[in-house]
Order: C-alpha cells, then structure tokens, then sequence
C-alpha cells in the first residue's frame, strides 16, 4: 500500500528546511515521529520551495468586502490538513493540479484572494486586491502513514506540512488562504491549509474545499456560493431580547492563571461508539432525561471533570461556551450556499461547587437547554449585541467546547479519491479550548482532546480513568 520506510537508525528525528523566509521565523524545527506500527523513530524532512500567489483567473470584484458581527467574532486563522494515498496517477502532478483549480475556483470566492483591513468604524474586513492566495510547494522524504492518526495527532508533526507564519493571531499581516502541497516518497500527498475563521466557518470551508476539488476534476459547482452577508447586518436600530452572559467577564477567585505557569499539556481521551451509547444509558439511568445526545453527554462529562480536575473554588463562578450552528435556524431560511460564519455561542453559567456536585443528567439538561435557546430571534439578538458593545466572549474560568465531529472532512476530492486522513493540524495553547475530533476510519468515535497545566491533568486522567471503568 505504501512505499518503503527509510532505513534509520533509532535515535534520528524531524529536521525541516525552510527555502524562503517569507512566513518562517525559524530555519530548523527538531520533532520526534514514531513509526506507528514499529518502535522505532524515524527522520522526516520536508523540504518547502518558494512561496507564491495564485490570483483568480479572471477579474473578480474590488474594493471593502463587509463581513458580518459574527464574522468578526471569529478572528483567528484554522489549520487544517488532507492527506491523499497514492494511486496510478501518482503525486507528480498534483501540485500543479491543485494550483491551477485554486486559480479558477477563487474567481467564485474572491474574498479568500484579498487581505484583511479595518474600515473606518475598526472593524475588520476584506479588501479585494486580488493578490491571491500563498501557495507553497514541499518535498517530504517519508511515507503518508508515517503521519499516523489525524484524528489522535501529533501536532509537532504535522505543523510541518503547513506554511509558515510567524504568528498565527496576526490577522491582518496573514492572507486569508494559505496553501501548502505536500508530496511524499510513497505517491501520496497532503494539503494543509491556513484559512481565516472570519471569512468562513466549517461547514463554509467544507463547501469551499468540495467546490475546490470539483474544479480540479472537471466539474461543475455543485453549490454556488452565496456571498452577501448584508443578510446577516444589524437591525436598525439594534435590538437586545435576550441576556448574553457569552460575554461576560468572570472574576478568577480560584487563582487558576497561577497553574499557567507549568505549561500545558495535551492529552486525548477516545471514546468509541459502544462507550458514547454505555455512557449516554449511564447518564439518563436516574430518569432525569428522556433522552440525550453523544455530543451534549461528552460537554457534561468534559465539564464536570475538568472543573473538578482545576481544584476550583466552590463559589467559583464558572462558564461554559460552545458554538451552535445556525444554518437551520434562521426564519426564513438563510440563502442557500452562504459563505460566511453562521455559528453562534451559547453558553451556561453555574459554580464549581454545582457543576462538580451534581448528576450529569443536571448538566446535560443544562446543555440541552442553552441549544434550544438558540433561534432565529436569539441570533439575532447577538448579532445586535455586537453591534452596540463590541465585545468577544471572555475565556476568563470558561471552558471553550468546539466539535468538528460533523464536518465532512472526507469528502473533498481532487481526483486521487477521498482523504485517507484530514482533521486539524494545530491546536491553540489555551487551558480553555477542548476539541472534539472524529476519529477512526468510519469517523464515529469521538476525541476528546484536551489541553490543561501538568498538574490539573494528572488529576483529569485519574477521573476519566474512573469513568472507564463503568464503560466496556
């Protein structure tokens, strides 16, 4: 299936050669790479050639493109990879490929080939230059399943298969696409990308890397981009109906910045499909819940762990976030093919004290019931909220949940079939952020994927320890 493995020795490691010095900010990066089905370590060299950019192929419209209160609530760049095995085209071409679909489909989403700005209020927004987007072609002297598992991933890794920049919360010094093409020494290849949150959600950059991909093959889009976000303005004058507590700024009585001081550590807790349904049977066993989803069943059990694993005070006022997709929300119905952020972030508010005492069926019920709340009426309200306070949702003794477990990250085809592997390539240095991954390679279990100081995780491995053992 794939070609040989290198001849190394045990003790080599990850060394990267930069060719341009346009996004680096460092010219080696040392990592460690385990052979997933040997114990042995390998040396993976990937060697980066000069960046350039890819313009849309035709003339596309100029000038300040708006994004929306929601937009910019999201100002961040995402890394994202996929990796395609070899097949009887080989990899030679695919670089080539890949660029030139770039070319033709950015004349449809011309946003991705300008800069960001501010405009006169500071808010953030597109200026459509045209320039393009960053395009970077790379040489890996390994095989794909040297990568292992993009749903367990070992980011030191696979931040090698990603344009350099040097800050990646320097939004406006970033183009918003970054591209880089990846071969492998077995016929395989990897994109990894770097798009900003603010011109696109998940489910905008699943449809604008399958409209990608069918351009590469030939084919016509089968969804055309909607891309006026006047859709999604501020009413005049704004109106608030609901209370938005996302944004509120709790005090730290519990004195957990002090634990920053000990550096994170990156753990990830796998939970199949037999144990997510064991776990929701669990859960629902004191007749509190007439029913519950995988999804709202990890946030209850992620947040009562990792509350108790903090060691909070009990008067500790405590916040939970998460990001509710508001596609299907909308009445009337959001124009069809909308290319800009819909999500909205819900949240509940409780103490430690509660939220470590109390059943998981109370808690899920509370997840349960701050989705509910999130309608087309409610969206709205926060997009008003926005316009009136500019506020971001502070992290301040929150946790941040967010699942990309239905993105259809194997969907995306630039004729060597679906990816074998795709996921996330990076993951944010915050205490704060817990991803869900898909994982395995019917995509139905769940990663858990969690970032916390040394201490607080040696405590959270013990409670989740605890929880398998009630789990087949």
């Amino acid at each position: 299936m794939y070609g040989r493995p290198p001849q190394v020795n045990s003790e080599m490691c990850i060394r990267i050669k930069h060719r341009s010095e346009l996004f680096a900010f460092t010219n080696q990066d040392q990592h460690c790479l385990r052979h997933p089905n040997l114990h042995i370590m390998l040396e993976l060299t990937v060697e980066r050639g000069e960046p350039s950019f890819v313009p849309p192929a035709e003339e596309t419209q100029r000038g300040l493109y708006y994004l929306s209160n929601i937009d910019q609530n999201t100002a961040m760049t995402v890394p994202t990879l996929y990796g395609f095995k070899h097949n009887d085209k080989g990899n030679e071409k695919a670089a080539e490929v890949i660029k030139n679909a770039l070319s033709r489909i950015l004349v449809h989403y011309y946003p991705l080939a300008g800069r960001m700005a501010l405009d006169t209020e500071g808010k953030l927004t597109v200026d459509c230059t045209g320039e393009g987007a960053v395009f970077v072609e790379a040489q890996a002297n390994a095989s794909l399943e040297m990568l292992g598992d993009l749903g367990k991933p070992d980011f030191s890794v696979l931040k090698l298969l990603l344009c350099d920049i040097v800050d990646p919360r320097m939004i406006l010094e970033i183009p918003p696409l970054m591209v880089q093409v990846t071969k492998f020494e077995c016929g395989g290849f990897v994109v990894g990308l770097y798009t900003n949150h603010c011109i696109l959600d998940g489910f905008g950059a699943m449809q604008f890397m399958n409209s990608w991909s069918e351009t590469a093959r030939g084919l016509p889009l089968e969804i055309n981009p909607y891309l006026d976000r006047s859709v999604l303005k501020p009413r005049n004058p704004p109106k608030i109906d609901f209370p938005h507590h996302e944004f509120d700024q709790i005090e730290d009585i519990s004195n957990t910045i002090n634990l920053d001081k000990e550096g994170l550590i990156h753990k990830s807790f796998i939970f199949d499909p037999e144990q997510l349904k064991q776990l929701k049977i669990k859960v629902m066993e004191d007749g509190n819940l007439a029913k519950c989803s995988s999804f709202e069943t990890l946030v209850a059990l992620t947040w009562k762990m990792r509350t108790k694993a903090l060691s909070l005070h009990p008067n500790q006022r405590i916040k939970l976030l998460f990001p509710v997709d508001g596609r299907s929300r909308f009445d009337p119905p959001i124009p069809h093919g909308y290319f800009g952020n819909c999500v909205v972030f819900t949240y509940v508010i409780s103490s430690a004290g509660e939220i470590t005492k109390n059943p998981l069926s109370s808690i899920v019920r509370l997840v349960q019931e701050a989705i509910c709340k999130v309608t087309d009426k409610y969206i709205r309200s926060v997009i008003d909220y926005m316009e009136l306070n500019r506020l971001q949702p502070s992290l301040t003794a929150t946790l941040l949940i967010s699942s990309w477990c239905k993105l259809p990250f194997d969907t995306t085809d630039f004729g060597w079939g679906v990816p074998h592997v795709s996921g996330l390539a990076s993951l944010a240095e915050s205490k704060e952020i817990v991803m869900f991954l898909a994982h395995g390679s019917d995509r139905k279990s769940i990663n858990v994927l969690v970032s916390l100081p040394a201490s607080a995780m040696k405590i959270f491995e013990e409670l989740m320890t605890d929880v398998e053992l009630w789990l087949p």
